[in-house]
């Protein structure tokens, strides 16, 4: 199997692939690992992979076009098809199911986002799979991914000293945020143009809050997350209150013909459509 990854920091990788019982994997190729630099696919004399976002707010988005490129020459040098995962708060949580299923197949192009995220319009078009390591905040996909290959690489046959071993292995709210985009305004010409909404190049403020907090909710509609098995926080039962001096306005999440956007979430979540919990920034 082979994973091809799309990162800012290859440098990561280096030491995590060559130590330990799981480099058994990768030295005799059972687990192949590509490393795509995403610098090497800026064009610019600065080799710059990010911008402002769209919108306002703080931190950098990663660009479109070089992720898309690199994107591009991975596919093109697996010469077959295989899935694009996306690292982020959003995605499913994994686990030694999903590992096992990893395990088994062709493996996968693993894309690791850094900053604020990814423009939502790269996961739109390319993203197959997005995952999770848990309901907290790293710097970026990397880590993620470091585990994914690890746990990965432990179940191929001979790595581990004893076949028995991996089958006796244990196995195991924040807000989320909305989706983000930056320069092209208009990525791709004719019928495959994807443009920035037009509300975040409107100037209109309180437009703009209120159509990033429903895109959190849209994401959480669109990808069907599963709902945090803890009772809800003191902070997110203040949130659900529609309290306006609670942590929601605080946050600057609006509210709608007077129901908070948290309640709604949570009707969704009794309804088995979307989650009680919010997540904020990239996380992992």
């Amino acid at each position: 199997m082979r994973f091809d990854v799309v990162t800012l920091f290859p440098e990561l990788f280096g030491a995590p692939l060559e130590v330990g019982v799981t480099r058994r994997a990768f030295e005799s190729g059972q687990v192949q690992v590509k490393l795509w630099p995403l610098r090497d696919f800026a064009e610019d004399n600065y080799r710059r992979v990010d911008d402002r976002p769209y919108g306002g707010g703080p931190g950098m988005v990663m660009l479109a076009e070089p992720l898309e490129r690199a994107l591009a020459a991975a596919r093109a040098d697996r010469g077959a098809p295989a899935p694009v995962v996306h690292f982020t708060p959003t995605g499913q949580r994994i686990d030694q199911a999903l590992v096992r299923e990893f395990a088994a197949g062709p493996g996968a192009i693993l894309l690791c986002g850094r900053y604020e995220g990814i423009d939502q319009r790269v996961l739109d078009a390319h993203v197959d799979v997005e995952l999770s390591l848990g309901d907290f905040v790293l710097s970026g996909g990397e880590l993620p991914a470091l585990a994914l290959l690890d746990a990965v690489a432990r179940l191929q046959e001979g790595v581990l000293g004893d076949a028995r071993s991996h089958q006796q292995d244990s196995f195991s709210d924040a807000l989320l945020d909305c989706p983000h985009y930056s320069r092209p305004e208009v990525l791709g010409e004719g019928e495959r143009a994807r443009p920035v909404p037009a509300v975040l190049l409107s100037g209109h403020h309180a437009d703009i809050a209120r159509i990033q907090a429903l895109g959190g909710a849209a994401v959480l509609h669109r990808f069907g997350r599963r709902s945090a098995k803890a009772p809800p926080t003191v902070e997110a039962r203040t949130l659900a209150t529609g309290d306006p001096d609670g942590y929601e306005a605080a946050l600057g999440y609006s509210f709608i013909n007077g129901v908070s956007l948290m309640a709604m979430w949570n009707l969704q979540d009794a309804e088995g459509t979307g989650t009680s919990g919010m997540r904020h920034t990239f996380g992992c």
